[in-house]
């Protein structure tokens, strides 16, 4: 704007000593465009509207479409808008959204794109830049940002068919061809009154059709309420790759709870891991997109400070979504040990529950923790993310002290869990 007051000013002095009036006509002219669009830009980008349409939530794996939407919301037009989004390196798929566009009275445009969730984690979508400026140049650019918005990228998960765990709760949805439960909400037929019968099960109608005391009958079954307890203490993993360990914790985390949550059983998360989006300032890293961890130093002044608070157990499909959710952003880091931590986080859970103990490794100690929760009244199950070349030592350790335990170091060890069997068999 200095340069073109500069040039205004010598053609101004070249029309007072020349007297030439097509440099007046100049100067009005180019005066004109100036105020005009002095008057115009600030105008224009104030009635500019932007929208950003998405998902949300997305599965590991997903291709996600992006829309961005631009409406010129004043009365005059528009000359030009750079369209400019920032995206991640991790979330990038195809070409960026980076182009020019003009918007006459009321118009609207629509800009495409799409990212790809190839981790699990939070991330961040944006800013969106947009610029404008008058045609000429003169006036200098006006910049307004559209905020950014955030993708939750859930955990990898792998299809269950059966688990076969057992229960000691009464009433649940999972047939059982042992006889422990009747779930009254599975009706199955009809018999002959015994003695011990209770007069509820009489079934009236076939006792006047047959002219003898029926009961009714239900079918046998087992209970889940189950609480997936995943350690992500990062001390306690001592095979290879710590983080890679972990995360291989936190998708069979999620592979359980989305089966249990489509076999209609209770399932609550609990998780000594931490979660960034609980920190005050938490952060977005620049070039993953991906939210930033707390510090170390901060981690360890006061761990128990980033623990998330339980999940407990609920059913159906929004429940699901709040556990991914969790699992989505969940890191693993120095918190709490296992052991001095497994007893106190299941105090809140119910008797009889379900304990599904995603860990490292079998040892000692993590056994006698677990067999603590057997004596508490809880039916606990060892699920070992580590490779244990004896594991057969594990599982009879686990026995005596009265729970069951299985290694699932990598995915074909969850093949033995897509094969049915029936509850009381050996898998």
């Amino acid at each position: 704007m200095g340069q073109f007051s500069g040039l205004i000013l010598i053609l101004l002095l070249l029309a007072f000593f020349l007297r030439v009036d097509f440099i007046f006509y100049v100067i009005y002219v180019s005066v004109g465009i100036f105020a005009w669009g002095r008057w115009l830009m600030p105008r224009a980008i104030k009635n500019l509207q932007s929208h950003r349409l998405y998902d949300r939530q997305a599965f590991w794996g997903e291709v996600v479409p992006v829309t961005i939407e631009l409406t010129n919301n004043g009365r005059l037009p528009i000359p030009w808008i750079q369209v400019q989004e920032s995206v991640a390196i991790q979330l990038k798929h195809g070409e960026p959204l980076h182009q020019v566009v003009s918007l006459g009275r009321g118009e609207t445009a629509a800009f495409h794109y799409s990212v790809i969730a190839r981790r699990r984690g939070y991330y961040q979508l944006g800013p969106l830049r947009l610029a404008t400026g008058d045609l000429f140049g003169i006036y200098p650019e006006l910049v307004a940002y559209l905020p950014a918005d955030h993708l939750t990228i859930y955990p990898r998960i792998t299809p269950l068919t059966q688990l076969g765990l057992p229960s000691r709760l009464p009433f649940g949805t999972i047939a059982s061809h042992q006889r422990l439960f009747e779930d009254p909400a599975r009706p199955m037929g009809i018999r002959d009154f015994r003695s011990g019968d209770t007069i509820r099960q009489i079934n009236w109608k076939a006792s006047a059709h047959t002219r003898n005391l029926m009961v009714k009958t239900f079918q046998p079954a087992i209970s889940l309420e189950t609480a997936v307890l995943l350690n992500l203490h990062t001390l306690d993993y001592n095979f290879g790759n710590r983080q890679d360990i972990a995360e291989w914790a936190i998708e069979v985390a999620a592979s359980l709870a989305a089966h249990l949550v489509n076999q209609r059983q209770s399932v609550g998360l609990i998780t000594n891991g931490i979660d960034p989006l609980a920190s005050p300032q938490h952060g977005f890293d620049e070039a993953t997109g991906r939210l930033l961890r707390p510090s170390r130093t901060e981690i360890q002044a006061n761990p128990k400070a980033f623990i998330p608070s339980p999940i407990p157990p609920r059913n159906g499909r929004h429940h699901l979504i709040k556990i991914l959710e969790r699992l989505a952003r969940i890191e693993a880091e120095e918190t709490v040990s296992f052991v001095e931590w497994a007893s106190t986080a299941c105090l809140h859970l119910n008797w009889g529950v379900t304990i599904l103990a995603i860990t490292a490794n079998g040892s000692e100690e993590v056994c006698q923790s677990l067999h603590r929760l057997v004596r508490a009244g809880f039916n606990p199950i060892l699920i070992a993310v580590e490779p244990v070349y004896d594991f057969g030592m594990v599982r009879e350790r686990a026995r005596r002290l009265g729970f069951t335990a299985y290694n699932v170091n990598t995915p074909h060890d969850l093949d033995r869990w897509r094969r049915p069997y029936s509850v009381g068999a050996t898998p």
